[in-house]
């Protein structure tokens, strides 16, 4: 989907759409496609010392890092969240994130709860967050194992932290129950849209209604370019 704005409407503040779930519930492929229709949503790709599964691609699944170079990265205060998860680091890089919110985009995350919550902690008002649950345990376990990407001790695991993430399911704004994927999707994309338009996110709307109301009164022509706040910046804070 093209993002039709006026010029006026590039003046609009990007959000931090941070969508979670337990391994298997489907949100890597809601999320992905969500940014294949949606030309303002950027995907955060994130980093990690995990090794790639076969057919993951440097800076397209992850940024696949050693723990010396993720744990520089972290001293150097490059990441914006980063947690331990099975025994491996993940984290979100900093500069990518904060390149696209500047150039006015939206930024999408496929993260788990942990990062999550460091990222809404940090940026309450520009933050949404959705969790992704399955329609029911065993649905889960067998995408996991249809997958056949992984050990069953890696599986075992995986389906262990699968319960701790759920357990989370109510710091979230929003939860999708991932029973129909073409309904889960719609439901995702209606809340994107919606948390588009909220007037704190456009910037732009205070000069809009003053040339509508001036237009109104006589005062200006109704297609007088001028009068755009510009564009709210939004720089978040260091990882301690």
């Amino acid at each position: 989907m093209t993002d039709d704005l006026k010029p006026w409407e590039t003046t609009r503040r990007g959000m931090l759409l941070l969508v979670s779930s337990p391994a298997g519930a489907g949100k890597t492929s809601l999320t992905r496609t969500l940014v294949a229709d949606h030309d303002s949503l950027i995907l955060s790709i994130s980093a990690t010392t995990r090794d790639p599964r076969p057919g993951e691609e440097e800076a397209r699944e992850y940024y696949f890092r050693t723990r010396d170079e993720f744990e520089a990265m972290i001293a150097a205060g490059e990441l914006l969240e980063y947690a331990t998860v099975n025994g491996n680091y993940y984290g979100t890089p900093r500069e990518p994130v904060e390149t696209a919110l500047e150039a006015g985009h939206d930024v999408i995350f496929d993260i788990d709860w942990q990062g999550a919550a460091q990222i809404a902690d940090k940026a309450p008002d520009d933050a949404v967050s959705v969790f992704i649950l399955p329609p029911a345990w065993g649905d889960l376990e067998r995408r996991l194992r249809a997958r056949a990407q992984d050990s069953e001790a890696i599986m075992e695991a995986r389906l262990r932290l699968g319960q701790e993430e759920v357990q989370h399911w109510h710091l979230y704004d929003y939860v999708i129950v991932n029973q129909n994927f073409d309904r889960a999707y719609a439901d995702l994309g209606h809340i994107y849209r919606a948390e588009r338009i909220k007037p704190q996110r456009n910037t732009w709307l205070p000069g809009f209604v003053e040339r509508l109301l001036a237009e109104a009164s006589g005062e200006t022509s109704p297609h007088d370019p001028q009068g755009a706040p510009p564009r709210t910046t939004m720089m978040l804070p260091v990882q301690k």
